[in-house]
């Protein structure tokens, strides 16, 4: 049919001579015109869906007959030139353009397309001066751009010749959105800049404002695909899916999932993506640039520079694919050669924002901090648009204000409120956990680690992520820097510090001793396996729901376990990717020995892939994959054995059931888990003490483990002070204390009845547990007094004084006062300034006055030195 109407349109043109003879001629001649001109824009809009729907080859075709049918119309010039770039037939493009330009000289939309056009065949200057022309041929004829596409066209010339970007959204897209509500064009521009300088919110809802007028645009599901990216993983393939619905060859779609893949290290289906775009166009810089990624990361140097050359065949000083190979990079935790990267991109364009940003976050993460901040401040004074340079710099602003806590070994810098309080705290930890694990590992750190901890969680966000959010980290390392979330940065949650920081820690050896060079599941396996062994308390745990994971088939191969952190159905399927994780390497340690583990982290520094390593060292991965099953089977079928673990029937637990259902099913099973754990909650609610007792004993001796806020163990406490039952309480609550480390309810009332019975040792055993939550609150510090004073441990007490006077206490001069007091048991002549302190809070403190006379008394009855260095007269 397009091939008739091209003939037709012809045989139009030469009837419209008779417009001059008029009559009966002129009317047939001016009809057959119209026939052909609504027949020819019919052709235009198929071959422009065509090339929305990925049909390039059958849309280049009809912009051939339609440009030799109609040389003047500029959309038919646009859809063959797009095409030709997307199928990567870079030589026709630029010949094609080079026509176009001469039919349509004035066209702005032909000259932006052809700057990449220009730039693919090797013409950069040519291709920046067409950016010119656009701008000036806007410039001296502004009334004949006017259309919103052209206004897009104009804008887009702007930002790249360095206008406001701001100024750009708000002046000139607005205007082309005024000028057509439903133009792709206006929605493409505008969520692509927002994308750009990390609005992510902005740009979904851009897009979908786009989707809600045009629902089958593959473009604009892309770009919200990518909105979605950062934060919302489900949604993004979600958004990826509905774009290849459209179009099955959308080239940026099946580049987004191919990035995923990456990520999960999942690099099979990672290059069956990369064929399938290369079935469309093999010489697609992008895809060119992940083959590169993929061979980097599998350990394919060779490879790894093939694929590079081919990125830049055609545009040879390409900045994007450097770039691009160098932001997947860093993605991976390699950030030394992700810097490296950008540097090339550098190379290329000196002026590339992106590789500079991402440079300055890669120098931020790898602890050089004075190029990293220099090269962040560039980017925001060149650009004020751009969210994550400007929420760098406004945390800087933030960490000029922290203080340093440092030995030889780190620097920790923390705010300056905190310090005080656990600073030297956080000192102790970091050189137990070096000594520990350095030791174990077989490694010298070559440098002083760098360890940042924030009291806000969006600074912690910003710092680690360039953007607020990714509430679900507690702390990341990258190498030698450690950024955490201070305990003030998630109130209302605890987390146990100290377990958190250690297992930052082994992350910074194991990093070093394999060059940034391990999966994912690997890294945070040792790290939270040797959490368990520093403190058994610490780390993932089996529990029930873990239990039925494994039993159930829930485990991912250790192949593709990495792939288990990238999108999890929920957070416990992600706590449970971390425990399977710490499973594997508990397996490889007992079934090969430690010293297998540390060959494989070698191995990997040395440049040997992750399948590699393991077999050489242990067994082919799926002979591995297959003994860690059984072992791992083996664990879940032999925990908590004392239990019957068969499920209700779910007819008995529905809302309405057959009265005596459930009775009658749980009767034949005294033991069952789900039985006891129902009949608990049910005692309790009645406040039935014995039976809720009893059930609880039952679970505890089959389960003696059981952490978490239901444990059995908390509620048999609360069971037991029901029933008046002090020592009963004690007893559960200090075996709850051992086993949860996060446990701050059962702390506190350890310490409280502690204090009651002047058992001291278990105050400060629980002060100490309390601290290792919170250092942030009062409480433990009260009570760390206390003991440290009837322990007579002047120096425990005095460091707990201190850190009370740091928290704004209620009674002021009572903690002076018995700050004063410890320091002058320990000789320390500080004694006398807080003395005085109190007494300024309360002029009438009569212990305070006594101990201010027997303070003179001594400076009195001393030699006059030291009388004057006690702090002068009274």
């Amino acid at each position: 049919m397009r091939a008739a109407s091209h003939t037709q349109a012809d045989t139009s043109r030469r009837e419209a001579v008779a417009f001059l003879r008029g009559g009966r001629q002129f009317l047939r001649a001016a009809a057959g015109l119209g026939l052909a001109l609504s027949l020819a824009a019919a052709d235009l809009k198929l071959a422009q869906q065509d090339l929305l729907s990925g049909r390039y080859l059958e849309a280049i075709a009809a912009a051939e007959v339609g440009v030799k049918g109609d040389e003047g119309q500029e959309q038919w010039h646009l859809v063959r030139l797009t095409g030709l770039m997307t199928i990567g037939n870079y030589p026709q493009a630029g010949a094609a353009l080079s026509n176009a330009l001469a039919a349509v000289p004035r066209s702005i939309r032909l000259r932006w397309l052809g700057r990449d056009v220009l730039r693919f065949n090797g013409q950069s200057e040519a291709a920046n001066q067409a950016v010119k022309e656009i701008v000036d041929l806007v410039s001296a004829r502004s009334w004949a751009y006017r259309e919103a596409a052209d206004l897009v066209t104009f804008g887009r010339a702007a930002l790249a010749l360095g206008a406001d970007p701001k100024q750009v959204l708000d002046r000139v897209f607005t205007a082309a959105k005024r000028a057509d509500p439903a133009s792709r064009d206006v929605f493409l521009a505008s969520g692509e800049l927002a994308l750009e300088k990390g609005d992510f919110a902005l740009a979904a809802r851009t897009f979908q404002e786009g989707l809600k007028l045009l629902p089958e645009d593959a473009d604009l599901h892309w770009g919200l695909a990518r909105a979605y990216a950062p934060s919302d993983t489900e949604a993004m393939v979600a958004a990826v899916e509905n774009a290849l619905k459209h179009n099955s060859n959308h080239l940026g779609s099946l580049l987004l999932l191919t990035d995923q893949r990456v990520d999960e290290e999942n690099f099979a289906e990672a290059e069956k993506l990369l064929e399938r775009i290369r079935a469309i166009n093999p010489w697609h810089p992008e895809a060119w640039a992940y083959a590169a990624v993929v061979a980097h990361l599998r350990e394919q140097p060779a490879r790894e520079r093939a694929a590079r050359e081919m990125a830049l065949r055609f545009w040879t000083n390409n900045p994007h694919v450097d770039f691009r190979i160098g932001e997947k990079l860093s993605r991976n935790y390699r950030f030394a050669e992700g810097a490296a990267a950008q540097r090339r991109a550098l190379a290329f364009d000196p002026a590339f924002v992106p590789a500079k940003a991402q440079l300055g976050q890669d120098l931020l993460r790898l602890g050089q901090d004075e190029e990293g901040w220099r090269l962040v401040a560039e980017v925001q004074q060149r650009d004020g648009y751009d969210v994550t340079a400007n929420n760098l710099m406004k945390l800087r602003d933030v960490m000029d204000r922290f203080t340093a806590v440092t030995n030889e070994h780190f620097v920790v810098r923390m705010s300056a409120k905190e310090a005080p309080l656990y600073g030297d705290r956080v000192l102790a930890l970091l050189e137990r956990a070096r000594e520990r694990i350095t030791q174990r590992y077989g490694v010298t750190l070559d440098r002083p680690v760098l360890v940042e901890i924030f009291p806000e969680q969006k600074d912690f966000a910003v710092r680690t992520f360039g953007l607020p959010g990714y509430h679900g980290y507690l702390g990341v390392c990258f190498g030698h820097v450690i950024t955490a979330n201070s305990p003030a940065a998630r109130p209302g949650s605890n987390f146990n510090w100290e377990s958190m920081l250690w297992h930052e820690f082994v992350h910074v050896v194991t990093l070093q001793m394999t060059r940034n060079k391990m999966p994912r599941w690997l890294s945070e396996g040792i790290s939270v396996f040797e959490e368990r062994q520093a403190n058994p308390a610490w780390g993932e745990q089996m529990k029930p729901r873990y239990r039925e994971m494994i039993l159930e088939g829930e485990m991912h191969p250790v192949g593709e376990l990495s792939a288990a952190f990238m999108s999890p159905p929920s957070a416990e399927h992600l706590q449970f990717a971390y425990y399977q994780s710490s499973l594997v390497v508990e397996f490889i340690v007992e079934r090969f020995g430690q010293d297998r583990l540390v060959a494989i982290l070698r191995d990997l520094g040395d440049g040997v892939f992750i399948n590699d390593a393991l077999a050489r060292h242990t067994a082919p991965l799926p002979t591995l994959e297959k003994e860690f099953a059984a072992f791992a089977r083996q664990i879940a079928q032999t925990w908590a054995t004392g239990l019957d673990w068969e499920k209700p029937p779910l007819a008995a637990l529905m809302p309405g059931a057959p009265a005596g259902l459930w009775e009658a099913w749980a009767a034949s099973r005294p033991t069952n888990y789900y039985v006891l754990t129902r009949t608990v909650r049910e005692a309790m609610a009645a406040e039935r003490w014995e039976e809720a007792r009893a059930a609880l004993e039952t679970l505890i001796r089959a389960h003696p483990t059981a952490v978490g806020g239901d444990s059995p163990y908390r509620q048999l406490a609360a069971v037991h002070r029901a029933l008046g039952s002090t020592d009963g309480e004690r007893e559960a609550l200090a075996r709850l204390a051992q086993l949860d480390d996060e446990a701050v309810d059962a702390y506190l009332r350890l310490m409280e009845l502690g204090r009651d019975r002047r058992d001291w040792p278990v105050v400060l055993e629980n002060a100490q547990r309390y601290l290792a939550v919170n250092p942030l609150l009062p409480a433990p510090y009260r009570f760390l007094a206390a003991a440290g004073e009837a322990l007579g441990d002047a120096a425990t007490a005095i460091g707990a004084y201190r850190a009370l006077l740091q928290l704004d206490p209620a009674n002021p001069a009572e903690v002076h006062f018995g700050l004063a007091r410890q320091l002058h048991r320990a000789g320390d002549p500080a004694a006398r300034r807080h003395v005085l302190q109190a007494l300024e809070e309360a002029p009438r403190h009569r212990d305070a006055l006594r101990l201010l006379l027997e303070l003179h008394a001594s400076a009195t009855d001393a030699p006059s030195g030291d009388a004057l260095e006690s702090g002068g007269a009274p």
